[in-house]
C-alpha cells in the first residue's frame, strides 16, 4: 500500500518517503524528517524556513522585490497604488516622502475579511444558493404533476361544456317538439273545417240529385243555390317548418368562452442577501408621522447625529467639539478636536468607537478609550462624509484638493478596498465639489449618496454600478429645488433624505420611487439624519441646533 495514500498512515517525509515527518519547510511546503532537513537546506539556509510540523504554514511569505530580487517586500506604498516595496525601495528617491503601510497589518486585516467572507459563504450565501437550487429541483420534480392537474382541469371543463351543450340541445329538441304540436294543431284545425264543408257539399249534391229526378213543383221552386258559398273556398293554409340556422364556429371565440390559458410567466426576483441581519417584519408608513421628542444640543449649526445605541447619540456642528447625549437630552460626554477644526462628519464603527473626519488635516480619526488615533490620512484628497457598513467597512466620500474630482472610497481598517467614481460610460457619478455628500448603505448593500451640489440622490450597487438617481418629486407644496443634505435608511430598505430648503424629509423605496414627505413636525433646516434600531428617525435642525425624534412607521 502507498504510504502517502493511506488514510490510516502517519505523515511521512516527502524526501525519503519512509521516515515519520518531524519538520516542515514553510517556504517549499515540504514534509521533512530530521535527517532530511540537512539535505533540504543544503542549497542555502536563507532560502528556507524550517518549523516544527505542527506549526507548518505559520511563516508569512512576502513577495520578492522586482527592483531588489534578494529582498522581500514587507511594506506597501499608499501613494503608488499600494504597490509592494522593500526597505531599499522605501529609502530610494522614487518613494521619497511617500506613506507606507506594513504588509503584515494589511495581511491581518485581509485575513479577517477572508474569515468573515468564509463564514458568510458557509452560513449564509451557500445555504441561500442551496435553497434556490432545491426550489428549482422541486419545481422540476413537480412539473409533470402540475401539468397533469392543468390537463385534468381542462378535461373537466370540457366535460362540463359537453353537459351544458347536451342540455342546450335537449332544450332545443323540446322546443322543436312543442312547435311540432302547434304545427299539427293548426293543420288539423283547418283540415277539420274543410272536411265539415266537404260534408255539406256532399249533402247538397245528394239533395240536388233528388230534386233533379223529382217531378214535384214545390221542391224545385223552393230550391236556393249554395254555389256562391261553396265557390269561395277558405284560404289555403301553409305552415312552414321551422329551420335551424347553425352559427359558424369561431374557434378564437370558442377559446375565450372555454377559458384562456395564462401565458408562461418567468419571474426573476432579485435575490439580495442581507448578510448578518435577521429577517425583518414589514412595517408600513404612518398616515401622519409623530414628533416624539425635541433634544436641545446647544450645538452651533448642527450638521450630524448618529446613534450610539437606542439610548445614546453623538452630535456635531460647526464647532470643535462632538457631544454625546442620552435620549432625555442630558449631556453625557464631550470630545474636543485637538486640531481646533470642526468635524466634517461623525460615525460609530461596529465596535461602538467614534469616528470623525477632519477636513483641513485630510484625516479620519478614531476615538478609542478616550484616546484619539489616526485611522486614514489622505494625500491630495480630503475626506468628507462617513458611513460604517453592515460588514464593518468604512465608506468615505472624498474630493480632490482642487475640487475637480469627487469619489467614494471603501476602506477595511486603513486599507483601501474599492473606489467608486465613474458610471459605465466613464462619466463622473458625483458632482466635483464633494463638500456636502452625505452617504449611507442600504440593507440591500446599495450605496446611497446625497449629492447636494447636483441636487440629486445617487445610488449604486455594492459593485459601484449606477442603479438610479432621484432629483426630487413634483409637488405644488414644494416649489423650491430639491436640496438633499443628510441621508439614512431603515429596516425596510427605505431611503430618507433631508431637504433643507423645503424643510421636509423625502421617503423613497429602495428603487428610488417617491413614497411621501415628512413635513408636519415643524422641521426647520433639516440636515443630518439617522435611524435607530427601532426605526425612530432623528433629524438635525441646522440653525436651531435641535435634534428631533420622529416616529413615522406603524408598530408591528
Amino acid at each position: 500500500m502507498d504510504p502517502h495514500s493511506s488514510a490510516q498512515d502517519v505523515h511521512r517525509c516527502d524526501l525519503c518517503e519512509t521516515a515519520i515527518v518531524h519538520s516542515y519547510c514553510d517556504i517549499c511546503h515540504v514534509n521533512l524528517c530530521k535527517p532530511c532537513v540537512v539535505d533540504h537546506i543544503s542549497d542555502g539556509y536563507h532560502k528556507h524556513v524550517i518549523v516544527p510540523f505542527n506549526e507548518r504554514r505559520s511563516t508569512l511569505i512576502y513577495p520578492k522585490c522586482e527592483m531588489h530580487p534578494h529582498k522581500s517586500c514587507e511594506f506597501q506604498c499608499k501613494d503608488c497604488n499600494n504597490s509592494f516595496v522593500c526597505s531599499s525601495c522605501m529609502a530610494s528617491e522614487q518613494h521619497k516622502g511617500h506613506n507606507f503601510v506594513d504588509v503584515t497589518e494589511v495581511y491581518k486585516t485581509m485575513k479577517d475579511d477572508i474569515k468573515k467572507d468564509t463564514k458568510e459563504l458557509e452560513n449564509q450565501i451557500s445555504p441561500t444558493y442551496e435553497e434556490i437550487a432545491l426550489d428549482l429541483e422541486n419545481q422540476l420534480a413537480n412539473l409533470d404533476g402540475g401539468y397533469e392537474k392543468l390537463t385534468t382541469t381542462i378535461s373537466k371543463q370540457g366535460e362540463q361544456w359537453h353537459r351544458e351543450i347536451d342540455i342546450v340541445i335537449n332544450k332545443i329538441k323540446t322546443d322543436i317538439s312543442e312547435i311540432k304540436v302547434k304545427h299539427r294543431d293548426i293543420l288539423q284545425k283547418h283540415l277539420n273545417e274543410i272536411k265539415q264543408i266537404q260534408s255539406l257539399i256532399k249533402q247538397t249534391f245528394l239533395a240536388l240529385r233528388k230534386i233533379e229526378k223529382s217531378t214535384e213543383v214545390s221542391s224545385a221552386i223552393e230550391y236556393k243555390s249554395k254555389m256562391r258559398e261553396f265557390s269561395r273556398p277558405p284560404p289555403k293554409v301553409k305552415v312552414t317548418l321551422p329551420k335551424f340556422i347553425p352559427k359558424p364556429i369561431d374557434r378564437q371565440k370558442l377559446y375565450s368562452l372555454f377559458g384562456p390559458i395564462t401565458p408562461l410567466s418567468t419571474a426573476t426576483d432579485e435575490n439580495v442577501l442581507s448578510l448578518n441581519q435577521p429577517n425583518t417584519p414589514i412595517r408600513e408608513l404612518l398616515d401622519e408621522p409623530k414628533l416624539v421628542a425635541t433634544i436641545q444640543t446647544g450645538q452651533e449649526k448642527l450638521r450630524k447625529v448618529t446613534c450610539l445605541n437606542e439610548d445614546k447619540m453623538w452630535t456635531s456642528g460647526e464647532t470643535n467639539n462632538i457631544k454625546c447625549f442620552n435620549i432625555k437630552g442630558s449631556l453625557l460626554q464631550t470630545i474636543k478636536l485637538k486640531s481646533g477644526n470642526f468635524p466634517n462628519d461623525i460615525a460609530v464603527d461596529s465596535n461602538g468607537y467614534l469616528l470623525y473626519s477632519d477636513l483641513p488635516t485630510r484625516t479620519v480619526y478614531k476615538v478609542k478609550n478616550q484616546r484619539t488615533e489616526e485611522l486614514i490620512r489622505l494625500q491630495g484628497w480630503k475626506p468628507s462624509q462617513l458611513c460604517v457598513t453592515s460588514t464593518g467597512d468604512l465608506l468615505v466620500t472624498i474630493y480632490k484638493d482642487d475640487r475637480t474630482q469627487s469619489k467614494v472610497v471603501r476602506y477595511s481598517g486603513s486599507t483601501e478596498k474599492q473606489t467608486i467614481q465613474f458610471d459605465g460610460e466613464g462619466k463622473p457619478l458625483y458632482s466635483e465639489n464633494g463638500y456636502i455628500k452625505y452617504i449611507t448603505e442600504n440593507r440591500n448593500h446599495d450605496i446611497c449618496v446625497a449629492d447636494n451640489m447636483a441636487n440629486a440622490i445617487v445610488v449604486v450597487n455594492q459593485d459601484g454600478k449606477l442603479r438610479w438617481r432621484y432629483t426630487g418629486h413634483p409637488s405644488v407644496t414644494k416649489n423650491k429645488p430639491f436640496n438633499p443634505r443628510g441621508i439614512t435608511t431603515d429596516s425596510q430598505s427605505r431611503i430618507l433624505t433631508a431637504d433643507g430648503i423645503n424643510h421636509c424629509i423625502h421617503i423613497l423605496d429602495q428603487n428610488g420611487q417617491f413614497l411621501r414627505y415628512i413635513d408636519n413636525c415643524d422641521l426647520e433646516d433639516p440636515t443630518g439624519l439617522c435611524v435607530d434600531n427601532n426605526d425612530n428617525l432623528f433629524v438635525c435642525e441646522y440653525i436651531k441646533g435641535n435634534v428631533k425624534k420622529i416616529k413615522y412607521l406603524k408598530c408591528n
